[in-house]
């Protein structure tokens, strides 16, 4: 599933008038590289979580018969192959969270779609890989299956300073190339930071987290944090890997 329900305030005036998942880089929003980076990591069924003024995201994603018509007209043929994203190998779903209530609440949202099985978070505002191609999401997926986790988590090397920017992992158990992770601490200030290796908006998840985010308590914004439902996973002794 990817989220697009925030309001994308770190981004404005730029987001004011549109969404900042629907942002260009290099002709494409950016959620289009993410949607594209799924299907490549063998994702068949993506659920948009998007919210107010959210529109144009389900726009993008579906055919434009009219548009279509105009650049066969015009013998547009590479335009019109780059817009036929219904060509893309998935099926796309969308739901509406209803208020705006933090990270954590938008993917409980997607609780009936993913069920009972894992399922994949990717943040509709980031890209991922040289040239936007990666494969970090088959891997991760192949961790969780093979070590029997509760969570993978997708990290990035940052600067100290930046840490206020993001969740980021305390890790232990080092393997050849995981980890075990064994506390998250959301946006700590650099001298507070347990490492400078920062969430990089990739998760696979067992669907026992729905209930991990029931029960975490909204924090001084009144929003539910993703990272404190995984922190209460390395409470309670779940595999929490990256």
């Amino acid at each position: 599933m990817v989220p697009v329900a925030g309001l994308g305030t770190r981004l404005l005036p730029a987001t004011k008038s549109q969404p900042k998942e629907m942002l260009p880089v290099a002709r494409k929003p950016i959620v289009q590289y993410v949607a594209e980076e799924l299907v490549a990591n063998g994702i068949e069924q993506i659920l948009f979580v998007t919210g107010r003024n959210k529109s144009s995201i389900e726009n993008h994603f579906d055919h434009d018969p009219e548009l279509a018509r105009s650049l066969n007209a015009a013998n547009k043929k590479k335009l019109l192959q780059e817009i036929q994203l219904e060509d893309l190998q998935a099926k796309f779903f969308y739901t509406r969270q209803a208020m705006q209530r933090g990270l954590g609440d938008a993917i409980l949202c997607a609780e009936n779609f993913a069920g009972e099985d894992p399922f994949v978070v990717a943040l509709g505002d980031s890209i991922l890989g040289l040239n936007a191609k990666s494969g970090t999401v088959a891997r991760m997926a192949e961790l969780f299956q093979s070590k029997h986790a509760s969570c993978v988590l997708a990290v990035e090397e940052v600067p100290l300073e930046q840490t206020i920017h993001y969740g980021v992992v305390q890790p232990a158990e080092m393997q050849d190339d995981w980890c075990r992770v064994s506390n998250l601490v959301e946006k700590p200030k650099p001298e507070n930071a347990p490492s400078n290796l920062a969430i990089a908006g990739r998760y696979v998840f067992s669907p026992l987290l729905f209930d991990l985010i029931r029960r975490v308590g909204p924090d001084a914004r009144g929003e539910i944090q993703l990272t404190d439902a995984i922190q209460l996973m390395c409470e309670e002794g779940k595999r929490v890997l990256r």
